[in-house]
């Protein structure tokens, strides 16, 4: 890992949109997984930290005003580190079923960005980050798995 690499955490935050209540049958298994999953992701390679409140997840947070939006945020030493969990073990089966219990969104739900290390972003930084992702396209402020940027300080700005 480089300094400058050392000197900052990749930021994510993804946002879903529930097709049913929290506590309804459709979304048992979703939310079954829950715990599980959080744990393997705060014991995996390059996990530094992630939202949640006094429940152990995130699910009560609220993101733009809907109560129908549940958010997930972390910071991860870097790029590769994250999508090592995304795409193995449990949370990649839970990616598969997505649809059974989110709506599919045409905007942006998810985002990254790199953060000084040490910093715990806000849902606030969240959501002005996700907001700009939509509005600009991926920049050095806001990003994606395909179009990401190397680590260090970036200012808003349009189109890269």
């Amino acid at each position: 890992m480089t300094s400058i690499t050392a000197a900052y955490e990749l930021a994510q935050v993804n946002i879903a949109r529930l097709k049913a209540p929290l506590d309804s049958p459709q979304l048992k298994d979703f939310v079954e997984a829950l715990d599980p999953v959080n744990a393997v992701a705060d014991a995996a390679d390059g996990f530094v930290w992630r939202l949640q409140s006094d429940s152990g997840n995130a699910t009560d947070v609220a993101v733009f005003g809907d109560d129908w939006l549940v958010i997930n945020m972390s910071t991860w030493q870097d790029i590769n580190t994250l999508t090592a969990f995304m795409y193995q073990g449990q949370h990649r089966e839970l990616l598969s079923r997505r649809r059974e219990w989110f709506e599919r969104l045409e905007e942006a739900v998810t985002v990254l960005w790199w953060v000084p290390a040490g910093h715990r972003p806000t849902v606030a930084e969240a959501e002005a980050r996700l907001l700009h992702l939509r509005e600009h396209g991926a920049t050095e402020y806001a990003f994606t798995l395909r179009r990401s940027f190397p680590a260090g300080p970036a200012e808003m700005s349009g189109p890269a």
